[in-house]
Parts: C-alpha cells; structure tokens; sequence
C-alpha cells in the first residue's frame, strides 16, 4: 500500500520546521508556497514532486531520521511542549538519555496524561504517518484495569463494535487476563486512534477504566525496550519490523 500524502502542516512538523499548530500558523501567514503558489491550510502534498518553499527555501526531508521508543509514566503530557511548564514526553526522554542532545522529536501514539505506556518519538515523517494514519490499521493493544466484572454479553458488544457519539467503532480484540475482587484486567486491541477510544468504549459498555497501559503498537512491544525505560531503536530493527 502506498502512503496516502501527507498534508502541509504536518509535512512540514516531521521536517522538523515547527510544530504542527505553528506550522498553521506560518501557512496562514503566506510564508509558505507548494509549486510557486502560496500554500493553504490542509493541503496535502507530494514530497517527492513538489517544490515545497518555506521564507523562500527548500524544505527538505530529514537524512538521518532519529527514532526511539519509550515508556511514558503516569503524569507526563505527550506533546512537545506545554504552557503550563508540565513535564512532557520530550523532557522524559531528555532525562533518560542522559541531558544528550536531541534533534527536534515529535510524538507518535499519544497517550492521556494518566495513562502509561509505549509510545515513540521521532522525527522521521514516513515512519509516524504509517504508525498512525487510519489506513494503515495499525493494531494497538492496551492492559486495562476495570471496576467489576465485565459480562461475556458486554465483551460480545467490544468484539463487534460499539457506537460511539461519532458513530460505530471497528470490532476489538478482547482477552481476559484476569479477575480479582471487585477489579478486572483486560487487554483490547484495536486499529483505530480516536480519542479516550478504549475509556470510551468500556464506559458504553458499563464498566470505567481505572488504568490503563498500552503495550504494543503495531510491531512494537513492551518486550523491545529491553528493559529500559527509552531506547534508540536501530535502522536494522525498523526495516525488520517496519516498511518505512
């Protein structure tokens, strides 16, 4: 499958530019042009074909893409950066490399402030738009914690979908891990991103979420941060696992 193209905004974040709401902003200001004509918000472009201007020169793909896979704690924002000076994804994996100096990172895989898990940050545009552009299906599998104990009627509804306030979800792989007390822990794939999606769907269900882990994104698991809680994944392990 080819990937589908990406648009202006975002191009121009995984060429390491600025932000994707900064980009916007620049886009607005007519500071950037596709072809000789001054680009538009959500345009999408052919990186490949297209002259694509910013000031009047070149934007270019990154040569050296950098990619690493983390394990986000509760209490850290997956975003670059915050207003509120909150610790993020970035200053985590600062931290864990040691103070080195990165290229401009962006996160892929979000996750929610109280929740934990695999994510990656990276600054390879190819490599984010497959993890999460809804075309590509990309499986992702989280442990949850909920109160109760689910019915196997209430996990049939998973398995087939589940209607949400934008519409249905796509069926979920749902196993059980186990049961104690008054707690259950659940892992539920799905192939979609939409947002609190797994909170959501339980909740639609009957049942809250009180944690929650993801611990596989597409190839990627757990078990590949050998033990660390941030690690450079190699070009050798993203081409074995990954056509990017």
């Amino acid at each position: 499958m080819s990937s589908p193209l990406p648009k202006i905004h975002v191009f121009m974040a995984h060429s390491g530019i600025a932000s994707r709401r900064k980009a916007e902003e620049l886009i607005a200001e007519g500071r950037v042009s596709i072809n000789g004509v001054p680009a538009t918000i959500g345009q999408r472009v052919d990186p490949s074909k297209d002259t694509i201007l910013f000031n009047g020169k070149p934007i270019t793909r990154i040569e050296n893409p950098v990619t690493y896979l983390i394990y986000k704690p509760i209490g850290i924002l997956s975003t670059t950066q915050d207003e509120l000076n909150r610790k993020t994804v970035v200053d985590f994996l600062q931290e864990q490399t040691g103070g080195e100096k990165l290229p401009r990172l962006y996160p892929v895989g979000r996750l929610d402030r109280d929740s934990e898990g695999l994510m990656m940050l990276t600054n390879d545009g190819d490599l984010a738009n497959k993890m999460t552009h809804p075309s590509f299906e990309i499986a992702k599998t989280y442990r949850i914690t909920v109160e109760g104990q689910p019915t196997s009627k209430a996990l049939s509804h998973l398995e087939r979908g589940v209607r949400l306030n934008e519409g249905m979800t796509s069926p979920a792989q749902v196993e059980l891990v186990d049961q104690t007390g008054d707690e259950t822990i659940l892992d539920i794939t799905i192939h979609e991103g939409r947002y609190h999606q797994v909170k959501r769907m339980m909740l639609r269900v009957g049942y809250e979420v009180i944690k929650l882990i993801r611990i596989q994104m597409g190839p990627f698991s757990i078990v590949d941060l050998h033990g660390q809680k941030a690690r450079l994944l190699t070009v050798k392990e993203l081409t074995e696992k990954i056509s990017v």
